[in-house]
């Protein structure tokens, strides 16, 4: 099958279709949502109805119903008869989103000192050492779904439903940004290290250390996101690209 340059090929289509349309429903919103958030669908970047339908074998109600589903997720953008794309952005709308989710992060993860319970403590100690192994593997995918895991955790340690309601609603339009920050293999170490000193906060009911960790650790998302956004910027891609066909040129005349 031939594919639309537009849309990446799918790494897993739905060749065996769950039963049920509400079954159905989540397994193209979940398919979608993932393409995104690991970056195989660009923002900025039109989706081809035609081609994800063959993809998914699905039809396009679902896929529309999905659309409907990350546009209030805050992930695509509905087009007035034009189907959807990937939202896309600017690097003011980054710093506020991040100034907003390290806020809801750092008061999680205070109020979660003075009130997680064991179980929550060893659950979260649990995810972390199975996220050292996927970083020691340099696994990103299953390393991210970990980390959100354990974030999600300490979210829910606090205690607090109103700010557990605001944190999904926020963090939800973060994932594929804080995935991108991964990307960079020192920062990534670097992350795992701040989730260490969390978890050793948490272990000490340190709220006021917790919270600290919480907003430099999200600051320095943001920093790794704004730094591969500027260098994805048009003019920087063009500098780039000459770059290397005049050190291509040098090294083919050297020859």
């Amino acid at each position: 099958m031939s594919l639309d340059s537009d849309t990446p090929p799918l790494l897993a289509s739905l060749d065996r279709p769950p039963t049920g349309p509400s079954v159905l429903h989540d397994a193209v919103v979940g398919h979608l949502r993932a393409l995104i958030v690991e970056g195989r669908l660009a923002p900025g970047q039109r989706l081809n109805e035609r081609v994800l339908c063959e993809q998914l074998k699905v039809s396009r109600t679902p896929l529309r119903e999905a659309y409907k589903v990350l546009a209030v997720e805050g992930l695509v953008r509905l087009l007035p008869n034009r189907g959807a794309e990937v939202l896309r952005l600017t690097e003011a709308e980054v710093i506020e989103l991040f100034e907003l989710i390290g806020g809801l992060e750092a008061m999680s993860g205070e109020l979660a000192c003075a009130r997680i319970e064991a179980a929550q403590l060893a659950e979260i100690r649990a995810l972390h050492f199975e996220m050292m192994a996927c970083h020691a593997r340099r696994d990103l995918a299953p390393y991210f779904d970990l980390n959100r895991r354990i974030h999600e955790a300490i979210n829910r340690a606090a205690g607090n439903s109103m700010l557990s309601e605001t944190y999904k609603r926020v963090n939800m339009r973060c994932q594929s940004l804080r995935y991108r920050s991964n990307f960079d293999q020192d920062k990534w170490d670097a992350a795992l290290a701040d989730h260490t000193a969390m978890l050793e906060a948490l272990e000490q009911r340190d709220g006021a250390r917790m919270r600290a960790l919480m907003t430099a650790h999200l600051t320095a998302k943001r920093d790794a996101v704004l730094k591969a956004m500027q260098a994805d910027a048009p003019g920087n891609l063009a500098q780039r690209r000459a770059a290397r066909s005049s050190a291509i040129l040098a090294a083919a005349l050297a020859d």
